[in-house]
């Protein structure tokens, strides 16, 4: 159970915006400070960090003008110094596993902002459940670990642990953001997110546009497989270096033909998240 420290009351939105930011920054070890900034339950930035004020400046800036009015949540606890840096816009919430009475001083400047201690990051529903005419559905929760040891790489260009450390992080971004999902990542910051697109190349489209000249040399997760190639090609395009997704299309072999032939790293996951 959360405790809300100070704030306006918690809306409907808010609530639902915090529970998806609460799983996705419990994806990350609590020993390396992560931020997550959320809006509509997309992630617009997530970052890690040597500190928590890096973490966040970095999430922040990977999106600043969609950072405005968002949700942010943190895995470690917030402090005097990050707490500075998140007066400086104006924000909806924000949730971490603690905040320390310096840090809650300068907060409380920003009156109006939500401030939320939920301990326990990683206590959530092992059910989702939605409402249908008729009834509802249930469905367990994706809150499992990842793998990466039963991962497969499928192309004759072979990740690095740099590599692999970069593609883990991408995954676990973007099992958060709504389908098709597409995340361009890199030095464990996102620099492109495409969410809930209708088809998967304008969501890979979004990403490489919103990532720019910092898609050279980054990694690309998707949440689901490539039925075609082209998204393939318009990654190596972009400049990206090395691919994430599930494999498990009909024509997987298109995928890695063309990823062998462009000199692009491709790791198949064998797990589709595909988040509705």
């Amino acid at each position: 159970m959360a405790e809300q420290l100070q704030g306006k009351e918690l809306s409907y939105n808010n609530l639902v915006d915090l529970e998806a930011a609460r799983r996705l920054i419990g994806e990350f070890n609590p020993a390396t400070p992560a931020c997550a900034i959320l809006k509509h339950t997309n992630p617009c930035g997530v970052a890690l960090g040597q500190t928590l004020g890096e973490a966040y400046d970095r999430a922040f800036g990977a999106d600043s003008t969609s950072a405005f009015g968002g949700i942010v949540a943190f895995n470690q606890p917030i402090d005097a110094e990050t707490a500075h840096k998140l007066t400086q816009t104006f924000l909806e919430c924000i949730v971490a596993p603690a905040c320390t009475a310096p840090a809650q001083d300068i907060l409380a400047k920003k009156g109006n902002v939500r401030l939320l201690i939920l301990p326990d990051l990683l206590g959530g529903p092992h059910h989702s459940l939605k409402a249908i005419a008729g009834g509802f559905l249930v469905q367990e929760s994706d809150n499992f670990p990842e793998n990466p040891q039963a991962w497969q790489v499928v192309t004759e260009k072979k990740p690095v642990a740099a590599d692999l450390k970069e593609l883990l992080f991408a995954w676990q971004v973007v099992k958060h953001v709504k389908s098709n999902a597409i995340v361009v990542s890199r030095d464990a910051v996102t620099c492109g997110i495409g969410a809930g697109q209708m088809n998967r190349v304008g969501a890979v489209k979004i990403a490489l546009e919103q990532a720019g000249n910092q898609a050279q040399g980054s990694v690309l997760a998707s949440d689901a497989f490539f039925p075609f190639d082209d998204s393939v090609r318009a990654a190596a395009a972009a400049g990206i270096r090395a691919i994430i997704q599930p494999g498990g299309s009909l024509r997987d072999a298109d995928s890695i033909t063309a990823a062998n032939e462009l000199g692009l790293i491709m790791v198949f996951t064998g797990v589709r998240h595909f988040l509705h």
